[in-house]
């Protein structure tokens, strides 16, 4: 009795210590989560709908502006990002999972993987030197590259173990079928694997969308004039937070709050819009 008293309370405390262990990992992520909806909240409806296009105010302005050029840059480089990061991770992790003991996969894979470690400030670095320097000016393509650079080993992990996690008996049934490599992979293996290709893409657009090192070096915050084309600076939401939110001008603060609450909710966009339009893969 006296045994089982103690396993009982044992239990109890473990259960308890656990709850309470979670609401405070939980208490950091949501109090900055209803910070940004509280200020930004408040910055956004001050605004109105203009606050998506409108270009950022002056320090000395009444009216608060919007944030138009750096929410495109931000789609543009999104955009690009995916068009440059993704084919690299997808055929990375194609060659590791069906040639495994080549010596270019081996190389690559840990290639890849070490960018992970890598301070992302680096990368920024690294870009600048290798693309701004010698091009003479900042630029979109080179934020897309150094943006493509750091979501690269986040992709091409999921990818890579989505396509290695697929059972071995629907891949002696492709080739059964007498499917060369490329039709099992493009008809058989990625329909299977896409949940992880799927969440490989969104893991690295998420990481990279929020990322501001890189930035630094490579787009030129060029937010109060509209794109105008990839070889000319653009800017960026997560740039634009780290700046004014430094200034010592209130507007700038609003402006600031504002651009993280629609950051966040595109996070949120991101998630939700691939967790409906890709369905669940039952093995």
């Amino acid at each position: 009795m006296k045994q089982f008293d103690r396993r009982t309370i044992m239990d109890r405390l473990f259960k308890y210590s656990v709850i309470i262990v979670s609401l405070i990992v939980l208490t950091p992520p949501f109090h900055i989560i209803t910070s940004i909806i509280i200020h930004g909240g408040g910055a956004v409806l001050k605004a109105g709908i203009s606050f998506l296009y409108e270009l950022p105010p002056s320090p000395l302005s009444t009216n608060i502006g919007g944030i138009g050029p750096s929410l495109l840059g931000t789609i543009l480089l999104m955009m690009v990002t995916t068009a440059v990061g993704l084919p690299l991770a997808f055929f990375t992790a194609v060659l590791a999972v069906e040639y495994p003991n080549s010596i270019i996969a081996k190389f690559v894979g840990v290639l890849i993987r070490s960018f992970i470690e890598i301070p992302t400030i680096l990368i920024g670095v690294l870009v600048y030197t290798i693309m701004v320097l010698p091009m003479g000016k900042f630029s979109a393509i080179a934020g897309a590259i150094a943006l493509a650079l750091v979501s690269l080993p986040y992709m091409y992990t999921h990818i890579e173990n989505a396509l290695a996690s697929i059972p071995w008996v629907y891949r002696e049934a492709a080739y059964g079928l007498g499917l060369t490599k490329p039709k099992a992979l493009l008809h058989v293996f990625i329909g299977i694997a896409r949940r992880g290709i799927v969440a490989g893409i969104l893991i690295g657009l998420t990481k990279a969308s929020g990322e501001t090192a890189p930035l630094l070096f490579t787009i030129g915050g060029s937010r109060h004039s509209y794109f105008q084309g990839l070889d000319r600076p653009v800017d960026a939401i997560p740039l634009l937070i780290y700046e004014f939110a430094q200034t010592p001008y209130d507007i700038y603060h609003e402006v600031a709050w504002g651009a993280a609450l629609i950051l966040l909710l595109i996070y949120l966009g991101e998630f939700v819009t691939l967790r409906f339009l890709v369905k669940e893969v039952e093995l």
